[in-house]
């Protein structure tokens, strides 16, 4: 008797909109030279306790979850992945404000300013 195993790809951490994607691009096409990606972490930081940082990365750090995206290579922190399962990131823009904007299923709470949030 044969037992076939299948392993079921494992989802994205974090899903990225295409205009997360789009932005994702944009922001490599004037990455700095060492720059091999964009990466998503949560320090902790604000009144609520925990941020969304988003920068460059020069360097794959084996712990960190990565995701090849048609913009480029976006990095997951490690130490920031519990925290953001099941989360979308999109890019927003209007006449006012532009920025990353995060759906999290797993906050419980954030501050006024919407700047940080608490898990």
């Amino acid at each position: 008797m044969t037992t076939e195993t299948r392993i079921r790809p494992r989802p994205a951490a974090v899903t990225l909109t295409p205009a997360a994607e789009a932005r994702i691009g944009a922001l490599m096409e004037k990455a700095p030279d060492d720059a091999i990606g964009v990466k998503l972490s949560t320090p902790r930081r604000g009144c609520s306790g925990l941020a969304y940082s988003v920068d460059f990365v020069t360097e794959a750090d084996p712990m960190d979850e990565r995701i090849e995206t048609s913009g480029g290579t976006f990095f997951i922190d490690g130490a920031s992945v519990l925290y953001l399962i099941g989360s979308t990131m999109d890019w927003r823009e209007d006449d006012f404000t532009a920025g990353f904007v995060f759906n999290n299923p797993n906050a419980t709470g954030s501050c006024g300013c919407g700047e940080s949030f608490t898990v």
